[in-house]
């Protein structure tokens, strides 16, 4: 073979990784679809498809602020928590006679709160992120459920149910929701200098100290906008169900929202990453449990089979990356 042949192998070579590496785990959730759709005739239906839409959108949300998190190589194990806490505080405020519609910006404002004072502490505390939010988890659980006098809390008449059970241009306005979080996420982290900063600071914190980024506000950034987005799924799961409930509402739902970034390509030690992947991510929990369900697996199956298929995915994603050196 001639060095000219050699060459174009290897740029050839070069262009298929790159290509792999756009489309992630693309792939993957392509081949759910297709799979569920010829194994249960149903999924790929109009009606299946707004479905696994709606089950998505809170997931995606919370898995959106979870990336600035996990970006600059922390953690945030809190998410369930602040999104029952601020449920019940929308499902409560909504109570209120003529100020029903203030229930919605009260629960992102809970959620801001909640995900500022985790911030601050790790910021200028510098306490290790997963315990602070450990803490949070259990914290802030125990407040939802003082909010709510651990019951739930119903309002038939919820003034703002649209954004659980109504459409936009025949779109479920939870899914309009979560895609306006990626594309104002998006330009967050990849046209403004914040995100420069957010990418810097997981790639290497020190030498983003050293260049002068200012970290502890980066951190505090990231957790606040982490808060603020769990807040935002607190009222959208309110919205959805017309109550809340402090002890079951938002249990575990921290773990799918870090599986979605994982899934979605983001590193776990940060500085890699992209909102598009977590999209993604957060697409293939939402098609692997309906699909389940769909094709008559029990519970208990879903859960191993769930289970499984994100640590082989991420695996298979993994192995791809390595040849590029950026696992």
């Amino acid at each position: 073979m001639s060095a000219i042949d050699t060459e174009q192998a290897r740029t050839d070579k070069l262009k298929l990784r790159s290509t792999l590496t756009a489309l992630g785990m693309l792939p993957v959730l392509v081949l759910l679809a297709v799979g569920f759709h010829l194994l249960s005739g149903r999924f790929l239906s109009v009606n299946n498809l707004s479905i696994v839409m709606q089950q998505a959108s809170i997931n995606t949300v919370l898995a959106a602020g979870m990336t600035f998190v996990i970006l600059t190589g922390g953690i945030d194990l809190s998410v369930g928590s602040i999104l029952a806490a601020s449920a019940m505080i929308a499902v409560i405020v909504s109570l209120v006679p003529d100020f029903g519609m203030l229930g919605v910006p009260a629960a992102i404002a809970a959620g801001l709160a909640c995900g500022f004072l985790n911030g601050a502490i790790i910021a200028w505390l510098k306490l290790p992120p997963f315990i602070v939010t450990l803490g949070s988890l259990t914290a802030i659980r125990g407040v939802a459920r003082l909010l709510g006098n651990d019951t739930t809390v119903f309002n038939a008449d919820l003034p703002f149910d649209f954004i659980g059970n109504g459409t936009l241009f025949g779109i479920p306005w939870l899914a309009v929701i979560a895609m306006a979080t990626i594309l104002v996420s998006w330009f967050v982290l990849k046209r403004t200098v914040l995100g420069t900063w957010i990418y810097a600071v997981g790639g290497n914190s020190e030498a983003a100290r050293l260049t002068g980024i200012k970290v502890p506000l980066v951190l505090l950034f990231v957790y606040s906008m982490s808060g603020l987005l769990s807040g935002l799924g607190g009222a959208m799961s309110a919205a959805r169900l017309y109550a809340a409930n402090g002890l079951q509402l938002g249990q575990a739902y921290e773990l799918d929202a870090i599986a979605a970034v994982i899934l979605g390509g983001t590193s776990f030690v940060g500085g890699v990453g992209s909102i598009w992947g977590t999209l993604i991510g957060a697409l293939i929990i939402a098609v692997l449990s309906n699909g389940l369900i769909l094709v008559g697996v029990s519970d208990i199956w879903q859960y191993i089979i769930k289970g499984l298929v994100i640590i082989v995915a991420v695996g298979l994603d993994r192995y791809r990356l390595k040849g590029l050196g950026r696992t």
